[in-house]
């Protein structure tokens, strides 16, 4: 279905957007990034927040590592501020790419099972579906920042995954 090479052309494509994100938003007025623009999760920085969130629940599940303690209607508010956030997001990219660059293709094969804390219940679905969940909810929340990022007249970094830069 996927292969390592996939994960780590995704996870390269994260922190390249993040990146440009990362740069961008401390530099904001604290207006213009708590402000509701109408988004599923309002604001940039509540929008941001959930993004981490996710992106750190995800990725506990795939490396075993440290998961956040915040649930969905918490997850908007994982940082304090655009700061925190542009150190947390960092580091959370870091262990992203860290678990691409390690991944095998048997890593990506059967299920990854599962408790949802949200869900109140036990899932199993298969890894690799799970590990495309990260990076398509990531496309997702980052494409309504961009929207919401261009609403409040900053101009964001291309998104297309052609003009990504080539690996260094």
């Amino acid at each position: 279905m996927i292969t390592p090479e996939y994960c780590q052309t995704m996870a390269r494509y994260n922190a390249w957007q993040n990146t440009g994100l990362r740069e961008m938003i401390p530099g904001m007025e604290k207006a213009d990034l708590y402000q509701d623009r109408g988004a599923f999760f309002g604001s940039i920085m509540a929008t941001l927040n959930h993004l981490l969130w996710g992106d750190a629940l995800w990725i506990s599940r795939f490396d075993g590592g440290d998961a956040p303690d915040q649930t969905i209607p918490d997850s908007t508010e994982m940082t304090p501020t655009p700061a925190v956030w542009a150190a947390e997001r960092f580091r959370t990219d870091a262990r992203i790419t860290l678990w691409a660059e390690s991944v095998s293709a048997i890593d990506l094969a059967g299920d990854l099972k599962w408790y949802s804390g949200s869900m109140k219940r036990d899932f199993a679905k298969p890894k690799a579906l799970c590990v495309m969940q990260l990076f398509n909810h990531q496309t997702h929340h980052r494409g309504q920042v961009h929207a919401m990022l261009t609403a409040a007249g900053q101009k964001p970094n291309d998104t297309d995954l052609p003009f990504m830069p080539a690996p260094a």
